[in-house]
């Protein structure tokens, strides 16, 4: 990629100081940057390091002496991040091309739209659906009756089960899989998994040998919204009888795995090996951290914060933050590890007063 710093600006929004016309090709962290890279130094711990590379130009926190550190140009960035999400888009190397590869298989009955780019080896089933400018990546898989909007990105080996709906701009990790069958099974009669649950565990464990587990099969399929991104080998099951759905703008990381029926709300962000258990509802903007464990059937309001590893095993009120195992207010939370941090030394102390 070739850009000059003004186009980067005018891209960015941002404030250009210095030399406009000076190109680069890439960006760096300041000490590996050459010549032709912007360096990303958006505080001021970075300015030590921008004297080991040989960066031309950087993108800078308001306020830097950026001629002081030997620079030509400088993009300011209040901030920085933000700035990062632009930049790496304009400068990201992902192709625009367009056409379907001689060894693609694509049904007779699906609809391609303009500019659609299907790659090596890929798969579209009959009665699929690509909207215009999508990307079908080498090997991907898109079941029959699969619709996507415009701007689609299946990144190479995902699978997208038969009827699942996406919005726009959808983007859909490696080996990432979206409608497969839920995990639902059933005995002829009550099993000592239900038995267990339903009596807290006082009930009689049941003596039938080989219980035959019946598949429910899932017929729900999967609806995303707009701007989703789907993580790599991250899985979200198709619902038994309605849908799974996520939200507008919702993010899902690597290896996340969203059972059936499961609804997510918009501009969520579930962080990497979120596990959550069928029919979870999820409120608008919650965030929920890495590890993170939803059981079966609960709600989780809007603008939630579960911080990583915790365990919900009851339902969640909006605007929350949660913490722990079981996951309680982050507040309670840490005052109880306190005070399990405090219990060695308060019994060594009662075992002392009962000798005296």
């Amino acid at each position: 990629m070739n850009f000059t710093l003004s186009e980067i600006a005018t891209a960015l929004n941002a404030e250009l100081q210095g030399d406009g016309s000076l190109r680069v090709t890439g960006a760096a962290e300041p000490g590996q940057a050459g010549e032709d890279d912007l360096a990303l130094a958006m505080s001021p711990k970075w300015a030590e390091a921008l004297q080991l590379g040989r960066a031309r130009a950087a993108l800078v926190w308001p306020g830097a002496d950026w001629r002081e550190m030997g620079l030509q140009g400088a993009i300011i960035a209040p901030r920085g991040r933000l700035a990062m999400a632009g930049l790496t888009q304009l400068l990201d190397a992902a192709g625009a091309e367009s056409g379907i590869h001689p060894s693609a298989v694509v049904d007779a009955s699906a609809e391609i739209g303009e500019g659609v780019f299907v790659g090596p080896l890929a798969v579209i089933g009959a009665g699929a659906v690509i909207g215009a400018n999508s990307r079908i990546m080498e090997q991907a898989s898109i079941g029959p009756g699969v619709r996507l909007g415009q701007g689609a990105l299946i990144h190479s080996g995902a699978r997208l089960g038969r009827n699942v709906v996406a919005g726009d701009r959808l983007i859909v990790q490696p080996n990432a899989v979206i409608g497969g069958d839920g995990f639902s099974f059933v005995t002829e009669s009550e099993s000592h998994v239900e038995s267990a649950r339903a009596e807290l565990g006082q009930g009689k464990v049941s003596e039938e040998a080989d219980p035959t587990w019946h598949r429910i099969h899932s017929l729900g399929s999967v609806i995303l919204g707009d701007d989703v991104e789907i993580g790599a080998c991250a899985t979200i099951d198709a619902g038994t009888i309605r849908p799974t759905r996520v939200g507008n703008g919702s993010k899902i990381d690597n290896l996340v795995q969203v059972g059936h029926n499961c609804v997510i709300g918009d501009h969520c962000l579930l962080c990497g090996h979120v596990g959550l258990a069928g029919s979870v509802n999820i409120g608008d903007r919650s965030v929920l951290g890495g590890k993170v464990g939803v059981s079966d059937n609960l709600n989780i309001g809007a603008d939630v914060v579960l911080t990583g590893g915790s365990i919900v095993l009851s339902n969640v009120p909006a605007g929350r933050v949660m913490m722990g195992y079981p996951a309680t207010k982050i507040d309670s939370q840490v005052e109880s590890y306190k005070a399990l941090r405090r219990l060695p030394r308060l019994m060594r102390d009662l075992a002392a007063s009962r000798k005296g």
